[in-house]
């Protein structure tokens, strides 16, 4: 599991275990770390479209 996954499923069950204890910081807490997770996996996401427009740009360096 990575890491923003991780972060989203922990912030899930802490914000569920707010919701049925009635405890509002536990909740908010867990809505903070799904955003926090969402962000890190947007932030894996973009380094991976980078990564690969380098690469495309490198191919086509190769062949002029």
């Amino acid at each position: 599991m990575g890491e923003s996954a991780k972060d989203k499923a922990m912030g899930k069950a802490k914000e569920m275990a707010g919701k049925a204890t009635g405890n509002d910081r536990m909740k908010t807490e867990g809505k903070a770390d799904q955003a926090k997770g969402k962000t890190k996996g947007a932030m894996e996401n973009a380094k991976e479209r980078a990564k690969g427009v380098g690469d495309s740009l490198g191919d086509r360096r190769d062949r002029a």
